[in-house]
């Protein structure tokens, strides 16, 4: 098991200008589709040139259940030196913003713009993208790493030695801890690429999504009902 929040861990060796390379997907040890995987080793080096735009996380939940206030996903992104003390470590944690909730006729069509699948009976879809502010500091990201990369490639400057970067997106901020959603189902899906679409990242229950990350759901008294999206 990963250390809290950072649940899934894909790594590979990346070409000679990025250095060693990682891509960690904040979701799931579990409950990962196999036919997900290529996409999820293409992440970081998409990442260099991804669009922040197109960049969106679907999340198909209870219809019931809302996330708490403040509860989105939350891309973190680091850029360290492969060779200690080459470049300062660059840390930035980039939170996304609900664009569809899916639960009127106007929701459902903004999905089914996206090219998901309606949603189960009682259940909707939560998309999410990058609000504007995200965006440019995502940019600017983009703008550094590839600095570093030509530094790599040129042999001269901070990134000569080499880059690492690990890429996630948390998602356990969303998920209520009702001890009444605890098994039911949580599915979330990524885009990186607009003509892409989505991709299925992870699956499994609110309760095991909690417990991944390090967390619980709330004892409720008796009397508790559970949380519902108004």
């Amino acid at each position: 098991m990963m250390p809290t929040q950072q649940l899934l861990t894909t790594r590979r060796q990346a070409a000679a200008a990025l250095g060693s390379l990682s891509a960690a997907l904040l979701a799931g040890c579990s409950g990962i589709p196999l036919t997900s995987i290529p996409r999820l080793l293409r992440l970081s080096d998409q990442l260099v040139d991804a669009k922040p735009a197109e960049l969106m996380l679907a999340v198909q939940l209870d219809g019931r259940m809302a996330p708490p206030p403040g509860g989105v996903p939350v891309m973190d992104v680091t850029i360290e030196p492969s060779t200690p003390g080459g470049f300062e470590v660059i840390h930035k944690k980039l939170p996304m913003r609900l664009i569809s909730a899916g639960d009127d006729a106007q929701g459902r069509a903004t999905v089914n713009n996206y090219g998901l699948e309606a949603a189960r009976k009682g259940r909707r879809w939560l998309v999410y993208s990058f609000a504007p502010e995200s965006q440019a500091e995502l940019e600017r990201l983009q703008n550094n790493l590839q600095r570093l990369i030509q530094d790599k490639k040129s042999g001269s400057g901070p990134g000569k030695g080499g880059v690492k970067i690990s890429v996630g997106i948390a998602q356990d901020g969303m998920a209520t801890r009702d001890p009444a959603f605890a098994n039911t189902p949580w599915e979330s899906w990524l885009q990186t690429k607009q003509a892409d679409g989505f991709f299925e990242l992870w699956s499994g229950t609110v309760g095991a999504l909690l417990k991944q990350a390090g967390q619980q759901p709330k004892p409720s008294a008796p009397t508790a009902t559970p949380t519902v999206a108004r």
